[in-house]
């Protein structure tokens, strides 16, 4: 079950999620989208009042801070992806932090086939015997891909600087610009900007988001829309009913997104280039309104 979204930040409204909780409900899932974490504190009240888990999706936000506390350490447990385009990349696969032995433990057998111990702890026991205590798959990140991925490590700190300075730019350079809202950031929050996600006004220009997105292509810009709403895909259309309408903040949003090139690889000049082609987009579409 679906719950809207906060209309600054686009993370889940613990007051919408708590609307939706009823007895068949087991856990909550916020994301952390864009890289600025969802409001877990409430969150995590809301879970606590009715026995619930609430698993993060935090693949946007590695280095993350919420209330000084950094994404990973707050809820149950936080899901982290090692994606090709994330902060650390291993080519696949990710991770999951928890400060509960009783679901670390359930995760690495989940993990492994269900069984109950992995061949290390054999050998080192220098026993055989191992048995399927539950329903499992093979989702172990190899040794290869663990080894790309700590290579990359040292210079998480520096990458995020890097985000941050590119995200203080782009606010900077697009905050008084007509028609353009840049994103949102509460004050205790500190993003990893995983993405730079602003939205279009059509109401204050001549075009939608489409004609806006259509124009900085032709200016070469590499943007991209991030997301289409869950529940508008034909998977929950057909199975579950869905038809639009349901989550109003979601869609609206939608409607107006538009992800600007964000990588701590970017260059100055490559920053500018994309300044720079907002900035002449925008000023089309206002002067000829």
């Amino acid at each position: 079950m679906f719950a809207d979204v906060s209309r600054d930040t686009l993370n889940l409204d613990p007051q919408r999620a708590a609307e939706r909780v009823t007895a068949k409900t087991r856990a909550i899932l916020p994301v952390d989208y864009a890289g600025h974490p969802a409001d877990l504190d409430p969150v995590l009240e809301l879970a606590d009042r009715h026995g619930l888990t609430v698993i993060e999706d935090a693949c946007h936000a590695l280095g993350a801070e919420y209330r000084q506390r950094r994404a990973g350490c707050v809820a149950h447990m936080s899901v982290f992806s090692f994606h090709p385009v994330k902060h650390v990349a291993t080519g696949e696969g990710g991770m999951v932090t928890t400060d509960r032995t009783d679901f670390a433990e359930s995760l690495r057998r989940f993990r492994n086939h269900g069984i109950s111990s992995e061949a290390r702890q054999r050998h080192s026991a220098g026993q055989w015997h191992y048995e399927m205590v539950l329903l499992g798959y093979n989702y172990r990140l190899t040794d290869v891909s663990c080894a790309l991925g700590l290579s990359q490590l040292k210079r998480l700190d520096s990458n995020l600087a890097r985000r941050r300075e590119i995200a203080a730019k782009y606010t900077t350079a697009f905050r008084e610009l007509p028609g353009i809202i840049v994103p949102s950031v509460r004050g205790d929050v500190n993003p990893a900007w995983h993405l730079y996600p602003i939205r279009v006004d059509a109401k204050r220009l001549s075009t939608d988001r489409a004609g806006f997105f259509r124009a900085l292509r032709a200016e070469n810009i590499g943007v991209n829309v991030h997301y289409i709403p869950v529940h508008l895909h034909p998977y929950y259309r057909n199975r579950f009913g869905y038809r639009g309408g349901e989550y109003p903040v979601a869609e609206a949003a939608y409607e107006q997104l538009i992800s600007l090139p964000m990588f701590h690889g970017m260059t100055d000049q490559d920053v500018e280039d994309v300044i720079a082609a907002v900035a002449k987009v925008t000023e089309h579409y206002t002067s000829n309104r």
